[in-house]
């Protein structure tokens, strides 16, 4: 990739390796040789996207179709973006530099409601048409998949389709459609009619929604022979699953710079709050046989001196035991460090602490959630302080002496004795270091860290009303004043920013209008705290005669129809509104490797049984 322009404005810019590519295993195709180019875009910076690791699957995914090339771009930094513009550079793929426009397909990864302004960006950078509606051809197809997909009414002015659900199969289904219809002429209509009609995809051009009075959605109406609900795709099983055997190898520092293997997708827990652990049911491990082999050639084609064994909730994983022997008999003697992240305070055992530092002793992390028995119940977290203590014991005589502990505030039926409850466990935390530590001169950090609670849709929360700006903050006032414990640090997230991920992502197709004037405005990079502009968004949604509090911080009936009731995300919404009854009662409901829950996802798989 050689741009004379581009050599010119990349010494005056931070971490230029961001954006040359070039990178150890990366590929590079004949343009004149292949079908079909798409650009899978990451609506957030090189360091953050490198370490995701679905998109390093579907990367290789689509990279191992002969006729198909698949590159990389990525969110440019702010003074980068100015200089490109300034020089009339089009935001490019890595591999080929070539500008945005010229690609066949252009994929996003949803992971989080604070990056669709930067969606608006990339694309303009790219010199693509923002809207959907001015996207006339076939060429230039903008589509989108991941978390936030499962509710993708407020993007609906934007992107074309949607995969609801895993990537793999849907992603092969699509790129095959789209080449018969490349080669046949279709016009952009006709191959969006014929793309609803692939088991997982949702076309939002071909539904017409009403509402009612009081602003909720009436009904949701396909047209065109578009599905009237449209269920998440699943790969049912792992072990036959594509996955890289060797990963693109960045060439400057990243978030999560190590090797990565994927335990498992799902999570048997059913925490009310967690998006993740509802929509990526149900449960599906692979094999030790496959992990191994997997990690091994990831490890041998990469380079990576650490590898992690990746899922929601590592300790979950049955053989975990004999799989990190496995592993650790091939990364011993390489020097090569094990990662067990994910760990739960309950699963936390001395046998499974020895294996992890046997290379390097890494810091811990246990997330508790909330402070008092009582809230832990509400969310079924089901874990206790028992839990946390114990596993803490064992940290600490092993010679940890760097904890991590994750709490929620602004929770449902949250109250002040919750908060006072979060400065007990780490006071208690602190006395268990002093108490079983072998060694108190080299000290301890503790650090504890608090988010605001964020109502999700397809959650047994979704119903909730989140916490509004002035009692967050009085929250979080209230915290710093309480956590008073020695060697323990208190960290909090920035209550306004969770304040319009929860408008967001409970936001409806109007919304688009108020995200295209946000970004009119100078909105972008709104994850990162320093650029992030939060009375200007208020100031778009006032302006296009919307509410956020409506979306935000309202108690939605339990009748209510949701802008999300089309999308199926394989638990129904009869579990779900179940759950919540059983939270208002503080009930909990055991973890799918105990008692099946009833959730409905089972149904996806042939047989119905789900590899607990």
């Amino acid at each position: 990739m050689r741009n004379a322009k581009l050599e010119r404005i990349l010494p005056q810019v931070q971490k230029p390796a961001r954006y040359v590519g070039g990178e150890w295993g990366a590929v590079s195709k004949d343009r004149n040789k292949v079908a079909l180019r798409f650009a899978f875009c990451f609506p957030d910076v090189y360091e953050v996207g490198m370490s995701h690791l679905g998109s390093r699957i579907l990367y290789g995914l689509l990279n191992d179709q002969p006729d198909i090339w698949c590159e990389r771009v990525f969110a440019p930094w702010v003074d980068m973006e100015d200089a490109m513009r300034t020089e009339g550079i089009a935001l490019y793929g890595l591999e080929s530099g070539d500008p945005l426009h010229c690609f066949d397909i252009i994929g996003f990864t949803l992971q989080y409601e604070l990056s669709f302004s930067n969606i608006l960006n990339m694309l303009d950078l790219g010199g693509v048409p923002v809207l959907a509606s001015e996207r006339t051809g076939l060429k230039n197809l903008v589509v989108a998949g991941g978390p936030c997909a499962y509710n993708p009414e407020p993007l609906c002015d934007f992107i074309d389709l949607f995969m609801i659900g895993d990537g793999e199969e849907v992603m092969l289904d699509l790129t095959t459609l789209y080449r018969k219809a490349k080669e046949a002429g279709w016009g952009k209509q006709e191959f969006l009619i014929a793309a609803a009609q692939i088991p997982g995809i949702y076309v939002p051009s071909l539904y017409t929604v009403t509402y009612k009075p009081d602003g909720t959605v009436q009904a949701v109406t396909p047209q065109h022979g578009a599905p009237a609900f449209v269920q998440k795709r699943i790969v049912k099983d792992l072990d036959t699953m594509y996955y890289p055997a060797s990963f693109v190898v960045p060439s400057t520092e990243i978030v999560f710079d190590r090797a990565m293997v994927e335990l498992f997708r799902g999570c048997p827990r059913g925490c009310r709050f967690c998006q993740a652990g509802h929509t990526y049911r149900p449960l599906r491990r692979k094999s030790k046989e496959t992990l191994v082999q997997q990690a091994v050639s990831v490890l041998q084609n990469s380079g990576y001196e650490e590898i992690s064994l990746s899922s929601l909730s590592t300790s979950d994983y049955s053989g975990l035991s004999g799989l990190t022997e496995c592993l650790l008999d091939y990364c011993e003697p390489r020097h090569i460090s094990l990662s067990l992240p994910s760990l739960r305070a309950d699963s936390f055992s001395r046998e499974l602490m020895q294996r992890v530092q046997k290379v390097r002793k890494s810091g811990l992390t246990f997330a508790c959630e909330a402070g008092t028995q009582r809230l832990r119940d509400v969310i079924n977290k089901n874990i206790t302080e028992e839990d946390v203590l114990g596993a803490c014991e064992i940290a600490f005589q092993g010679g940890w002496n760097n904890v991590k502990l994750y709490f929620m505030i602004g929770l449902p039926t949250e109250t002040s004795e919750d908060l006072d409850g979060i400065a007990e466990i780490c006071k208690k935390v602190a006395y268990c270091w002093r108490m079983h530590t072998d060694n108190r001169a080299r000290g301890v950090k503790i650090t504890a860290s608090a988010s605001c609670f964020v109502p999700k849709p397809q959650t047994p929360f979704q119903w909730d009303a989140q916490n509004p700006l002035p009692m967050l903050r009085g929250k979080q006032a209230y915290m710093k004043e309480i956590m008073k414990t020695k060697n323990v640090t208190y960290n909090w997230h920035d209550a306004q920013t969770s304040v319009l991920e929860g408008v967001i992502a409970r936001g409806d197709r109007r919304q688009g209008r108020a995200i295209y004037l946000a970004w009119q405005r100078g909105c972008k990079m709104d994850g990162w705290e320093k650029l992030f502009d939060f009375e200007k968004w208020m100031q778009a949604f006032a302006d296009c005669g919307l509410d956020p509090d409506f979306y935000a911080a309202r108690q939605r009936p339990l009748d209510e129809l949701f802008p999300w009731d089309h999308i199926g995300c394989g638990t129904t919404k009869t579990h779900l509104r179940r759950e919540w009854e059983r939270s208002r009662r503080a009930e909990i409901t055991p973890d799918c490797m105990q008692a099946c829950a009833g959730c409905g996802a089972n149904a996806l798989l042939e047989g119905g049984k789900c590899c607990v």
